[in-house]
């Protein structure tokens, strides 16, 4: 509540990583009776992961795609965020993950003041909204699919994140809406 009285300027996102692997998860589909559908095992355990920031007013999405998750490609990200709000405070919503600790991130954020960071409690994913995204988009993309390349599905899972909203009503929860538009 602060934030919205003292900079209503302000752009609240959370962030998250996922992990894709080529392996297929499965969810409900219909089918005609007699038919079950047949989903592919794969054997491998190859996988990419993403990076993705939810911009909570806006429902758009910021999406990196890496071979590594580590403090290196977290900065990378984050200078991708600051890349997408030029010019505005940030205050950045994550999880307490081993990779958004770490030299590169403390030089990052001492470089960058107008972006804050806070953190989401241990062990609380259902708080994060970006965990919403990637239940989304593994539901459009990965759950089901018969993809035989990791990489094209990862194309489509990025561009998914990319083209489309997420909305989150984790802002109106907690009143900010209302309150950020008493000040705007």
């Amino acid at each position: 509540m602060d934030i919205a009285q003292e900079a209503p300027q302000t752009v609240i996102v959370a962030e998250d990583e996922a992990s894709l692997y080529l392996q297929a998860t499965t969810q409900r589909v219909w089918a005609p009776k007699g038919q079950t559908p047949a989903i592919r095992v794969h054997p491998g355990r190859e996988c990419t992961h993403f990076f993705g920031t939810l911009d909570l007013r806006t429902g758009t999405e910021i999406a990196l795609r890496t071979d590594t998750m580590n403090a290196v490609t977290t900065a990378q990200h984050l200078e991708q965020v600051l890349n997408a709000f030029p010019d505005v405070p940030i205050l950045l919503l994550w999880d307490k993950a081993p990779w958004h600790r770490g030299e590169p991130i403390r030089k990052l954020l001492a470089e960058h003041p107008r972006l804050d960071v806070m953190c989401f409690p241990t062990a609380s994913p259902d708080l994060n909204p970006q965990e919403h995204v990637w239940k989304a988009v593994r539901s459009a993309i990965s759950h089901n699919h018969l993809e035989l390349k990791l990489d094209a599905l990862a194309v489509q899972f990025e561009h998914h994140l990319n083209s489309h909203s997420f909305s989150s009503s984790f802002l109106d929860s907690y009143g900010f809406i209302a309150l950020s538009a008493m000040f705007t």
